[in-house]
Parts: C-alpha cells; structure tokens; sequence
C-alpha cells in the first residue's frame, strides 16, 4: 500500500464513519483549540459536556482572557489536570495581547502559547488552518506502529520520534486536519488497544502486525513504575459563632494549583490519623485544633500516585488561621460551598458537607 492509498483509504472509511462532536466540523479556531486541551487525558465522552459548557460561559477568546482564573477552575472542575485549564486561561491573554484576539495560524507561532505543545499545535493547525502537520498521540502510535510492525517500547523518544517521521510522510497535505481526525477515530474506533476489529480496518492490506498476527503485542509499552499510594488526613474546622467551615486556596504553582481545599497532607509512619490532621492543620494554619470525628474516608487515583483521604471534624483549640502554605484561606458556609472549585476527591467531601446541612 503506497502512501497516497494509505491516505485515500484512510479519508474515504472516516467521510463514512466519523463519530459526531460538538467540534466537529467547527470552523472557529477558537473552539477547535478549546477541544484540543480538553481532550488531552479525557475521553470524547467526558470533554463534551465540559465544552459545551465552556463556551456557553467564555464563547471567544476575549470572553476567556477577561475572566477570572477561579472562574475557568470552577468549569473545569471534574475534568481534572488543572494545569491545562490555567495555561488555557493565561495563553487567551496572550491571544489577546500578542496576537489581536486572533489564535495563531502557524505552528511555530501556536506553540508559543502557555500549555500548548507538538500535539495540539499539529492539531489546531491542520484542523483550523489546514496546515499539513501531522498529529503524534496515543492513538496515532498504535495505528503507526502496528501498520509499520514496530516492536520497540513506545516510551522511548526514538519509537515516538520514528512514528510522527512516518505520520509526516503520509499526511494528506490538501486535507490535513481531516487527516488527523481520521487516524485518532481510527485507533479509538477500530485500531483499539485490545481486540481491534482488523476486518473493518481501510488499512488493513498494509498493516505488519495484522498479517504477523501480532496486535496482541504491538505497540509494546514497557511497564510503568508502580504508583506511590499516600494516606492523607485533612481537617474541616467549624466555626462556633456561625458554623462557618475554613478552606484554603492552593498556590498558583502547586499540583492543583488555584483550586480549594479543605487542609491537610500526609500521615507520617507510627501517626494516628487524628494526629496527622493535627499536626498539618497547626504547620499549615498555625493553629491549635481538635481532631474529634470522621466525616468520611475516600480513595483517589491521580496520575503518578494515588491517595486514601481520611477527613475529621475538627475543634479550633487556639490561634487564628494564616495562610502560612496557600494563598488565601477563607470561612465560608455549607451553602456556598458549591462556589468554589474544588479538586475531585475534596468536591466529594463538599458534596457530603452539603447533603448534611
């Protein structure tokens, strides 16, 4: 199969076969980037509520630049990785102010911007601006390296860079960003990681792996490190006067930066839980409390390690709360709790705090 049949074949299965999105088809390049970040490590399924809400409440760019960054947190609260959504929200500054409200049409000018990397740059470009730079993500790699029977680890940068090589040579310069889309449905529809559906596959009379019967181990990914798993204590400190709870607002530069959070960190070996809440809330606050009651335990999984979250009512004892390691702390009521953007595992404990009230 040569690479213009590869193209043809490829082009012609998606014009019959594309899934519907809310982007697709979309010409604003505005929304188109807005998709891209979003579905970095999401699922179409998850991202499309998010986005249909997204532009509900930030429609352009200027909209986005001029809003608050607590704002964009609290519609991206659930969709997790923060990180993109304060780069998305720092990069529409410099749409507005570097390239007059206008998202840069070319790839060396697009990557430019906060949080924008090879990936969605080949993606904006070729999809808004029919630019012929090819897309390199998880999908791309299983096609690529099952078509080309490509048995070295896909973790390392010399398989990467051999793949985006490959997707560089077969992109369909007058249709590159249907090209794109068509190689990411391709893994995600047919070419997917286990049992992949080869019979309806449009490049199936190229593809090594299938006539080596080896789909079962191309793409080969080596084991990842074991994930660290933390216990964690954190502290929901009530106010006497008013029953107000006390929450403190993550550094800017922190994982989960600019989201809230009720405080707390990690149990230390031969700790009781009620003392690891103790002794952050008083490195933390600078305060005396009284760990005296669980609300609630919970596990969370994030990306390089996972978390069981104990949570305890708490007593303030003595002192006043300083924001000694966060930005802000603040006394708010059950009631405005949902007003805030919350990391999922702390969102869970508001949502508890709610029903209670």
């Amino acid at each position: 199969m040569t690479n213009q049949e590869f193209a043809t074949e490829l082009l012609n299965w998606y014009q019959d076969h594309k899934r519907q999105m809310p982007w697709r088809g979309e010409a604003d390049p505005y929304k188109i980037w807005i998709s891209e970040i979003m579905l970095q490590q999401t699922r179409v399924d998850q991202a499309t509520p998010y986005f249909q809400n997204f532009i509900s409440l930030f429609p352009t760019v200027y909209d986005l630049a001029k809003s608050d960054q607590q704002e964009v947190l609290k519609a991206w609260e659930g969709l997790g990785y923060y990180s993109r959504a304060r780069n998305l929200h720092a990069a529409s500054k410099m749409v507005v102010e570097e390239f007059d409200g206008k998202v840069p049409e070319t790839y060396n000018k697009i990557i430019k911007l906060k949080g924008v990397g090879p990936y969605t740059a080949a993606a904006v470009t070729s999809i808004a601006f029919n630019k012929p730079n090819a897309v390199v993500d998880g999908n791309v790699i299983r096609v690529l390296t099952r078509y080309l029977g490509i048995e070295d680890d896909t973790r390392s940068t010399k398989t990467r860079r051999k793949v985006q090589e490959f997707a560089s040579e077969l992109i369909d310069p007058e249709h590159p960003g249907d090209f794109n889309q068509a190689m990411m449905e391709l893994g995600s529809e047919i070419c997917t990681p286990s049992n992949p559906d080869c019979q309806n596959c449009p490049i199936q009379a190229g593809c090594v792996a299938t006539k080596m019967a080896k789909t079962d181990t191309i793409p080969y990914k080596s084991p990842a490190k074991k994930k660290p798993h933390h216990i964690i204590g954190v502290g929901i400190i009530e106010r006497d006067e008013d029953d107000k709870i006390l929450i403190a607002l993550r550094p800017n530069d922190a994982m989960l930066g600019g989201l809230w959070e009720f405080p707390g960190g990690k149990k230390e070996d031969n700790e009781k839980i009620q003392q690891t809440v103790e002794r952050e809330l008083k490195e933390e606050l600078g305060v005396e409390v009284k760990a005296y009651k669980e609300l609630m335990s919970l596990k969370h999984t994030y990306s390089h390690f996972s978390i069981t979250m104990h949570a305890w009512f708490c007593k303030l004892i003595s002192g006043d709360p300083k924001p000694k390691e966060s930005q802000e702390v603040r006394w708010v009521s059950r009631e405005e709790l949902g007003k805030f953007p919350f990391p999922k595992a702390n969102k869970v404990l508001t949502e508890k705090l709610t029903q209670k009230s």
